[in-house]
């Protein structure tokens, strides 16, 4: 018996070093998110100013060229996770995104109620983020085997994304959109209990993870705000 007790005595330590690690892991994750948006801001309101538009002249390539750019950005960012430079990257991959936000922000901002639809996407993501973030945290649930199914989930909208731009169907625009809410922010849960659990170590990486779920939140949850509840007049 006291063989045990000294196993545990032993584990203790470890075991209250490990917590801190991924209390601090958790903790630089989330201001380095709230870091990232301010050049999606940036990039968001540069864009709309000078009338950015990527996928305008050709929408298939353009989404082409967006994707060799964005998981031209991941790698580099997974290159350099342990240093500055990853910080410098990631940052500089959310100004582009804000770029590529900027069409669907001046959209809106060009309805009556453009303001306020964006502080109400703003408000719901954050609800989202705050609600998923807790449940992931104070769960006792497993959501690592969605981990597969998500991704499939994701594979699918970026196919029917691409479809869409030949298709042109509000429906099915409106599906992706709902599907991607849906999706991301069961990601939400996924990628920070990842964190929490100690499956995620570098606070980079998994801001990008956490980035990626709140825009695409974002973003769809603007447009379907746009869509049903933007004033014209």
């Amino acid at each position: 018996m006291a063989y045990d007790d000294g196993n545990q005595a032993l584990a203790r330590p470890a075991v209250l070093t490990g917590a801190r690690e991924r209390n601090r892991v958790l903790r630089n994750t989330y201001w380095l998110l709230a870091l990232s948006l301010v050049p999606t801001v940036i990039g968001a309101t540069v864009g709309v100013r000078i009338g950015f538009n990527f996928l305008g002249a050709n929408p298939f390539i353009g989404l082409i060229a967006f994707l060799a750019i964005a998981f031209g950005f991941f790698f580099a960012i997974e290159r350099f996770k342990n240093s500055g430079i990853g910080v410098a990257l990631l940052l500089g991959f959310t100004f582009f995104m804000g770029l590529m936000l900027s069409r669907l922000v001046g959209v809106v901002l060009g309805m009556a109620n453009g303001g306020a639809l964006i502080m109400t996407a703003f408000g719901g993501t954050a609800v989202i983020f705050a609600v998923m973030a807790s449940v992931a945290t104070a769960s006792r649930r497993d959501f690592s085997g969605l981990g597969n199914w998500l991704f499939a989930g994701v594979v699918l909208l970026i196919i029917a994304a691409a479809l869409n731009i030949w298709l042109q169907m509000p429906a099915l625009m409106l599906t992706v959109s709902v599907l991607a809410i849906a999706i991301f922010s069961a990601y939400l849960l996924y990628d920070v209990q990842r964190i929490v659990n100690g499956g995620e170590t570098n606070y980079i990486t998994a801001t990008l993870a956490l980035y990626l779920d709140v825009y695409n939140i974002f973003a769809n949850l603007l447009m379907l705000l746009g869509i049903f509840g933007g004033d014209n007049d």
